[in-house]
């Protein structure tokens, strides 16, 4: 599901970075934090069972539990 997502964003023109460093989820958070990306899709193996992905607004902060279609509509929208 990260590699789909990585090219629906890429074919929209956008710039993605696809974070597959073997480390904790915490520490690339953190990373992408100090990066500053405005957004974070954040995909785990709970929501890939259920089809879903969790979408996160870094300005606003907000966080929705969307399917994959919605979050690249949302961001590329």
């Amino acid at each position: 599901m990260c590699g789909q997502a990585y090219e629906r964003l890429m074919n929209a023109g956008m710039e993605p970075l696809l974070d597959d460093r073997d480390m904790r989820a915490g520490g690339k958070f953190a990373d992408m934090d100090l990066i500053g990306l405005p957004w974070q899709i954040i995909v785990g193996p709970k929501g890939v069972a259920a089809g879903m992905v969790e979408l996160k607004n870094r300005r606003t902060g907000d966080r929705a539990e969307i399917t994959l279609d919605q979050a690249i509509s949302q961001i590329t929208g």
